[in-house]
């Protein structure tokens, strides 16, 4: 068939059948009857048929289309079903008279008809985002359907076929011959004649065989996994099955995944190397695979510009044009050689790429010795508190750095953190493939190679053989579009003005078709790396920043650091430096911090950094000494207590803070007897973990604990037992039943020690009225009432200082840490002085690091900032602002259960019923590593690991809680 031929045929219609004309074909072909309803289609017509046991597709085509290709495709069905260790793939059903393909004529027209077996689940185009799990079993599906089609034949292969890569360049110029966009339609053109440049040369060394080539999004069906998520595990419509390049099948994979790929190419890599692993590939096929993808995405778009031409009532096509457009673009977003060289290197077929072997000095006349190299990393110590944020802030270090008997200058390699972006999606561009030199106006400049000199634009490029050179900053000259000699003058350092005066910006490159960028993202890196080496071979010095060597670190954290000590994530990004509520990780990528309530004024804050170094430059050591801090620090912790609170102990920790708490109870009272709530959490020493009863933080905790710890009924209006306007005096009797069983063994009470506000299981408040009732049970009995408020309390629920002023109550003991020392070890108990005294019959307190003086230097900070900076007024206006925009995403999506808390301690609960309230543990867990990649720190908890946790530093802004709702609502919208 010729190019025209097939042409023509893709310009038909769908054949003319409705749902009744299939529900009639079931009936009187395959005595049948069910639910008929259309599935999408380009050109032929799908039918879904829901009979009472079984799913179908009833499959009907024209004519026009060969019925030898038809049966090529039931064939294949067949072939790849007796595959161990092939992807499920749908069951031929032959009709009565036992034929797997029947002609039937509606209205006057034959079509070609099939019934295959439906399988069950969802398609991944519906998702925008797919997992990385998904994404790389995509890719091994593929890989294993390739293995099983390997052995495969059927004089049906040899087809003419729209969608074969080989025949990409006509197929694709005949389709854009009527397409009305003439600038949309050259610029198809022109990047097809690009790939096809490519391909071209690597045809002869491409493997043909049989393959599906259309192993998309669209044909693959998938099942959630136990973690939420997408996962493929068959593959349907074998309607393109063709003998073809093999790699033109990953090739269409990996075009169909770039609509999922928020624009990052490199999101195929992992399917790539999954595939290769399945069914290895060549190193032309590897070669060949970008611009084959680019060549389908030009398809795909020609093709839907045509069919809507033909059919602007299709609503399959008008539905995916779209994402082809999408697909298109990803493309086009990444010259040819970086992506081949990351599909190298994603399966480990890159070999080092030699260098040429005379190169000289582009500096002569610089001594290497004079050069300072400047650290515009992560860990800069030239960027104190913001400063890394400062436009023209490395211009201005390098500035700095450099002196007049020598020069300074930047590093290859390195992750500038003054390149981060707070507040994005994407990591930014932050790796620098170049380096700036500041030195003196008129330095001298030569050739290290041979080569010709061009411009472009502001670059003065020394194009040579295989390397090129491209400078910045230069004045005086010697020839535009000349060739110049190894060792020639090419000009000097320009003098200038300004900020960028006497700065020589240099950078190397291999591909002389590519302008290659200053900056790119991490995850980049290595690809562009390999095509744009290190200026140091013609610096002649050594100008690499050290390579980050995270995993490296995890493992030593993981062979020296106690297991029991997790860390977030499985797979955790490095995290060096923090600035408010910002932290970056090692290659400057900026996440949002919504769950580190322990730096409550924020990272870095300068302030506190200034108060703690003068402190430790004057004293630090035990509270047993007598100085100023001290006494000045407890009397500002009693006058924020209510009033005859008016007593305190200083400690290292929350742990230690409700583990005094209890031991003070029981000197005060005598007793030991303690209650505390079902689903709380209060620490980690002896004591403060027997009243912790969270199976989330202890799965063993319900059963373990000692019996002088009695445990009530969770006061969880939302799913706990007792529910709606009862349900303070439901819970409240559960706590004098508790007691009234203690009366009747004849047991003294110690008291109760609860959150506040229900923190742990994600910022739950307390039924209206519960702490009074129960609080005065307690007291009744002659026990203590203790407050721990070491998560909620001190400003973070914005509308009251303490979580217990929620109540209307004052306890006999407030705990507090974490945030009162922004993540210094530091904490307090606050009590009556008769309460701290009786703690005299047991000995005397010691706290090491609680009350130093460098810890009142940071507790005393901390208040200050807090006072000053209006904190707790932000956690209020910020919080109520976050929490109606939660809200406002509970209306958008049934996961979203409920939005709890206050001020800037906030809980998302997510439900898989609204009704049962059915946790959705393993959805929260892929939200939140989905949340990660987005750029956004949150963490579950809960008992049952289903609430998001957002309790971030008190200055979070408006702005960042926009971000935190966007991402939220971008992550439950698109897939995790």
């Amino acid at each position: 068939m010729s190019d025209a031929a097939l042409i023509d045929r893709t310009q038909l219609p769908r054949p003319d059948v409705t749902a009744q004309d299939a529900s009639d074909i079931l009936q009187l072909f395959y005595a049948l009857e069910g639910v008929v309803s259309e599935l999408g289609s380009q050109q032929d017509r799908n039918f879904r048929i829901d009979t009472d046991t079984d799913r179908f597709v009833l499959k009907v085509c024209r004519t026009e289309y060969a019925t030898v290709e038809i049966e090529a495709q039931n064939a294949a069905l067949r072939h790849v079903a007796k595959k161990p260790d092939a992807p499920r793939v749908p069951r031929v059903i032959p009709a009565h008279d036992d034929q797997d393909l029947i002609f039937v004529s509606v209205r006057d027209v034959t079509y070609q008809v099939r019934l295959l077996e439906y399988l069950d689940g969802e398609q991944l185009t519906r998702s925008k985002h797919l997992s990385l799990d998904a994404v790389q079993e995509l890719g091994a599906l593929g890989g294993r359907l390739a293995a099983a089609l390997s052995d495969f034949d059927h004089p049906g292969l040899d087809r003419v076929l729209q969608w074969d890569l080989r025949r990409a360049g006509p197929v694709t110029l005949t389709l854009l011959s009527d397409m009305k966009d003439q600038v949309a339609r050259e610029r198809i053109a022109k990047v097809m004649v690009s790939a096809i440049r490519r391909i071209q040369p690597l045809a002869g060394a491409l493997r043909v065989q049989p393959i599906h080539h259309d192993v998309t999004d669209d044909n693959v069906v998938s099942r959630i996994d136990s973690n939420g998520r997408l996962i493929p595990y068959g593959v349907i419509d074998f309607g393109d099955v063709v003998r073809g390049w093999v790699v033109a099948d990953l090739a269409v994979t990996c075009a169909s995944l770039l609509h999922h790929a928020d624009g990052d190419p490199y999101y195929i890599l992992p399917a790539v190397k999954a595939f290769h692993g399945q069914f290895p590939l060549n190193d032309q096929e590897l070669k060949a695979l970008w611009p084959l993808v680019v060549a389908r995405a030009g398809i795909l778009v020609a093709s839907s510009e045509r069919q809507l031409a033909i059919e602007p009532d299709n609503a399959y096509v008008r539905d995916n044009i779209e994402h082809e457009r999408e697909i298109f673009e990803t493309a086009l977003s990444v010259p040819f050689a970086v992506m081949e060289e990351a599909i190298s290197q994603a399966v480990a077929a890159t070999a080092p790429a030699s260098m040429p072997s005379t190169l000289g000095r582009l500096l002569p006349g610089v001594d290497p010795a004079t050069i300072r190299f400047v650290d515009l990393g992560v860990l800069s110590p030239h960027f104190l508190a913001g400063e890394w944020s400062d436009p023209g802030i490395e211009e201005e270090v390098l500035a700095d750095v450099a002196d007049d008997e020598g020069g300074a200058a930047t590093r290859y390699g390195e992750y500038r953190l003054a390149r981060t972006v707070v507040r994005s999606p994407n990591a930014a561009e932050t790796y620098a493939l170049h380096v700036d030199l500041r030195l003196p106006g008129g330095t001298e400049i030569v050739a290290p190679f041979d080569g010709r000199l061009e411009r472009n634009g502001e670059r003065v490029v020394l194009v040579g053989d295989g390397l090129d050179l491209h400078l910045f900053g230069m004045a005086n000259l010697h020839g535009i579009g000349v060739r110049v000699a190894r060792g020639e003058p090419l000009g000097t350092v320009s003098a200038g003005q300004g900020a960028r005066a006497g700065i020589l910006r240099v950078q190397l490159c291999r591909e002389s078709s590519i302008e290659p960028p200053l900056f790119v993202r991490p995850g980049h890196a290595a690809a562009w790396s390999s095509l744009c080496p290190s200026p140091s071979i013609v610096l002649g010095m050594e100008c690499d920043a050290p390579r980050p060597a995270s995993e490296a670190l995890l493992e030593r954290r993981q062979q020296n650091f106690a297991r029991p000590q997790k860390n977030y994530y499985a797979a955790p990004p490095q995290i060096e430096r923090g600035w408010r509520e910002h932290m970056f990780d090692i290659t400057g990528r900026s996440y949002l911090d919504m769950v580190n309530n322990v730096t409550i004024v924020g990272h870095g804050h300068p302030r506190l950094a200034r108060a703690v170094s003068r402190q430790w430059s004057l004293l630090n050591t035990n509270s047993r000494f007598h100085y100023a801090g001290v006494a000045e620090f407890s009397e500002r912790l009693t006058a924020l207590a209510p009033e005859g609170l008016d007593t305190v102990f200083l400690v290292n920790s929350g742990s230690e803070a409700n583990d005094l708490a209890l031991r003070l109870a029981w000197a005060y009272t005598g007793a030991k007897n303690m209650l505390c709530l079902l689903e709380g959490y209060h620490g980690w020493t002896v004591a403060s973990d027997a009243v912790s009863t969270s199976v989330a933080d202890n799965p063993r905790a319900l059963e373990t604990r000692p019996d002088w710890v009695h445990p009530i009924a969770s006061p969880n209006t939302y799913r706990g037992e007792f529910r709606g306007a009862d349900a303070t005096a439901a819970y409240v009797e559960t706590a004098h039943r508790a007691l009234d069983k203690l009366e009747e063994r004849n047991e003294q009470l110690a008291g109760i020690i609860c959150e506040s506000v229900y923190g742990n299981a994600g910022g739950i408040p307390l039924p209206s009225g519960y702490l009074e009732k129960v609080y005065a049970m307690v007291r009744a009995r002659g026990g203590v009432c203790i407050a721990d408020e070491v998560q909620v309390g001190y400003g973070r629920l914005g509308h009251h200082f303490w979580g217990f002023d929620q109540q209307n109550v004052v306890p006999d003991i407030i705990t507090v840490a974490k945030g009162m020392g922004n993540g210094h070890p530091l904490g307090a108990v606050i009590t009556r002085r008769d309460i701290a005294e009786a703690f005299e019959k047991e000995g005397y307190f010691f706290s090491s690091a609680g009350g130093s003086p460098v810890s009142c230097a940071v507790g005393m900070a901390v208040l200050d900032i807090m006072e000053d900076e209006a904190l707790q007024e932000n956690a209020r206006t910020v919080g109520d602002y976050l929490k109606e925009r939660l809200e406002s995403l509970g209306e958008q999506f049934p996961l979203i259960g409920a939005v709890h808390g206050m001020g800037l301690y906030l809980g998302v609960e997510f439900v898989r019923d609204r009704e049962t309230l059915a946790p959705a543990t393993a959805e929260t867990a892929a939200i939140c590593r989905r949340l990660l990649d987005l750029g956004v720190i949150m963490q579950p908890t809960g008992d049952h690991l289903n609430v998001l946790k957002i309790k971030p530093p008190l200055c979070l802004t408006k702005d960042s809680a926009d971000f935190f709702a966007e991402m939220l609502g971008k992550a439950l919208a698109e897939g995790w």
